[in-house]
């Protein structure tokens, strides 16, 4: 592959909306992983609230709402990921406790501590990770749980190809002991910390996008950023296959203290 290929943050806000719309997650997930998160959350009640920042179309937040008390707020600043995720919400007969609104993760909607639990599924990296869980500690109560998902180094050193890839999508990315560090430095103590499995990128995230592709081609037949788009995520997903062992997302769960 040659080095032509753009950063996923140089397209059109539109195509990137309706080509992940159609997924159940719009990052690399898994119910399996949203629920072993949420196992090391212990301060949850029928009152509690919770927001899911940078929530998409909800895919992880359905998950948590149906193991979970509580009320949760997902945040988005995709308003078509917004209206999905409220059908989805209703669909499942959530509505009364889980709702989306469109908003900015730096711009949140929230009191200070006001919450009992922020979750974040892929997402931080559009703030980044340290940015992140600094701003948002002062709105978790004391005691309360931030779980995020970030992309993160494996190894201190890796191939050249995957180093420079990374660091033009996200220079934010870094080794989960400088992670962990960040987390104790903003206010929290690292409840845990683990790599999600690889299925979570393939099965639940690559493998979905073949047959979304093609529709999406299909549709904007001609249309060079559409092409240009499907060719960027293929590559992702190459290089993803040819790297694995140098990085992957790292759940990172901390308590504020």
């Amino acid at each position: 592959m040659s080095d032509d290929n753009k950063s996923i943050h140089e397209f059109d806000f539109k195509l990137i909306c309706e080509y992940f719309s159609s997924l159940e997650r719009q990052g690399p997930g898994s119910p399996e992983v949203t629920l072993k998160a949420l196992s090391f959350i212990d301060n949850l009640k029928k009152d509690s609230r919770i927001a899911d920042i940078g929530c998409g179309t909800g895919g992880q937040t359905m998950v948590l709402a149906e193991q979970a008390p509580g009320h949760i707020t997902g945040i988005d600043l995709f308003p078509d990921f917004i209206d999905i995720f409220n059908a989805n919400s209703r669909n499942r007969g959530l509505q009364d406790r889980v709702v989306g609104m469109v908003g900015s993760m730096d711009q949140l909607p929230f009191r200070n501590e006001e919450l009992d639990l922020i979750w974040s599924e892929g997402a931080i990296y559009n703030i980044g990770f340290e940015r992140g869980i600094s701003q948002w500690h002062r709105l978790l109560r004391k005691g309360g749980f931030i779980a995020v998902s970030e992309a993160s180094w494996f190894t201190a050193e890796r191939p050249a190809e995957i180093d420079r890839f990374w660091k033009a999508e996200y220079p934010g990315i870094d080794i989960i002991s400088t992670k962990v560090k960040q987390m104790e430095k903003a206010g929290y103590v690292p409840v845990a910390t683990f790599v999600l499995p690889e299925n979570c990128w393939t099965d639940h995230f690559y493998v979905p996008q073949v047959s979304a592709r093609e529709k999406f081609l299909q549709k904007y037949a001609g249309n060079q950023n559409a092409e240009d788009l499907v060719k960027n995520q293929r590559h992702e997903a190459e290089l993803y296959d040819r790297y694995r062992a140098f990085y992957g997302y790292v759940f990172y769960i901390g308590k504020k203290i």
